[in-house]
């Protein structure tokens, strides 16, 4: 973790708690999908069905993005941010009364509007807390819970089922947040309010000279739908985001009924962690190589054009992963070095908002492109479902993937093209 001597680090502290608020996030969100196996033997819930109550949870997620944006805007982070954690906790915990697909539609769409706060809140708190020579930094940093989330999953997860039953996996993951409330409320406070900062940190953290006259009210919508800059935020994290809950939501039923000849729950663990853990160094790596580019005399916007196309490049071999001729485990690598740089992609688009928008809008934006991307999750989960239904009956449920993996290694390298033509130069934006 960045050391500075002479300003202090908490900065730093800050980042570990929506760093952890973030795996929280992510493990809530995972279980449904190492559960999936077990869904489908006991609920009968196949694999259309399951589509649909991912689409549920996407559906609100998208609805409660641009919602959180704003609430989190006008009540600040430390309310919303709490808020948010609690009634997601509350959600996930509330997956152990579901008796079947109508159950856990419910449940997922209740966890998909409360979980929503969690990007708004995370993104403005980096905002308020780093100048931007760190901020890409600090968002893989927090960004990276995504990954420890999805990597706690598959190891506590099935051995909480198995000695206890799936229920008791969404009630035991769901409580957690409630343990991060409490620390939230101890040590969060604005810099400004903040009694353990030192005054050589909180003026290294304003020291963007720019932002200082920046106005404190909230933004409408309208006017912030006015801007390249927000349509860009849009496009990139609608065309990307989507591939993100492909990953999250269906490649451990891959690994169950295509390359992993059987596996059960508790067998397709570690082909889950190897995935996640490169997506860690993915995400902290990303944000690293932008801000390294920053310092080295850059602009934030071109460090962040190279950076996103780099790993745009490195997501395309993924459209080999049901080749034939691959090894499970080479199958395997070729997913994690996808999941790796979507990660680092998302630490440099998420700073593209932070970089365009005075702190006021920062929440909103990044609610409007999070909205973005849940709805196109939503299109892909019902397009998924239905295509691995449709040749699963047919006897070849293995070329639904090819489609899907052709789809998820194009869907980058189409978004920065369309962005670049969008919005060339992503200028910091004058608010009337």
């Amino acid at each position: 973790m960045p050391q500075n001597t002479k300003t202090g680090n908490y900065r730093w502290t800050v980042c570990a708690l929506i760093f952890f608020a973030t795996t929280v996030n992510y493990l809530d969100r995972q279980v449904i999908g190492i559960l999936k196996p077990l869904l489908e033997s006991d609920l009968n819930i196949g694999e259309a069905e399951y589509g649909y109550i991912v689409t549920a949870f996407q559906i609100a997620y998208a609805l409660g993005m641009v919602i959180a944006g704003r609430l989190i805007d006008r009540f600040g982070t430390k309310i919303g941010y709490g808020l948010s954690v609690l009634l997601w906790s509350i959600a996930a915990m509330g997956h152990a009364l579901a008796k079947g697909g109508l159950g856990f539609g419910f449940w997922r769409a209740f966890l998909g509007i409360s979980e929503s706060g969690n990007f708004p809140a995370a993104i403005k708190t980096v905002a308020e807390w780093f100048p931007k020579r760190e901020r890409a930094l600090a968002t893989g940093i927090f960004n990276s819970g995504t990954n420890v989330g999805a990597i706690i999953a598959p190891l506590a997860v099935p051995a909480i089922a198995t000695a206890l039953g799936w229920q008791a996996a969404f009630i035991i993951t769901g409580a957690i947040g409630l343990l991060w409330l409490i620390l939230w409320f101890i040590y969060y406070e604005i810099p400004e309010k903040q009694k353990r900062l030192s005054q050589g940190e909180l003026e290294f953290i304003q020291s963007d000279i720019e932002e200082k006259d920046e106005p404190a009210k909230s933004i409408p919508w309208v006017q912030l739908l006015r801007y390249r800059q927000t349509w860009m935020f849009f496009i990139g994290k609608g065309l990307t985001d989507p591939i993100w809950w492909f990953y999250l939501f269906w490649i451990p039923g891959w690994l169950a009924s295509v390359r992993g000849t059987g596996l059960d729950i508790k067998a397709f663990g570690l082909p889950l962690v190897v995935i996640y853990t490169s997506t860690t160094i993915g995400s902290i790596f990303g944000g690293w190589l932008s801000s390294f580019m920053i310092k080295k005399g850059m602009s934030p916007f071109k460090a962040r054009k190279i950076a996103m196309l780099v790993f745009a490049l490195l997501v395309t071999p993924i459209v080999f992963a049901q080749s034939p001729n691959l090894s499970t485990w080479g199958a395997v690598g070729l997913i994690a070095l996808a999941a790796s740089s979507h990660q680092a992609w998302s630490a440099n688009i998420f700073t593209t908002v932070s970089d365009a928008f005075p702190k006021s809008a920062v929440s909103s934006v990044t609610g409007i492109g999070g909205m973005a991307g849940a709805l196109g999750g939503a299109f892909v989960s019902i397009l998924a479902g239905n295509l691995l239904e449709y040749y699963k009956n047919l006897g070849h449920v293995e070329t639904g993937y090819v489609i899907m993996f052709a789809i998820a290694g194009s869907a980058y390298l189409v978004a920065w093209i369309i962005m670049q033509v969008f919005a060339p130069k992503n200028k910091k934006v004058t608010l009337e």
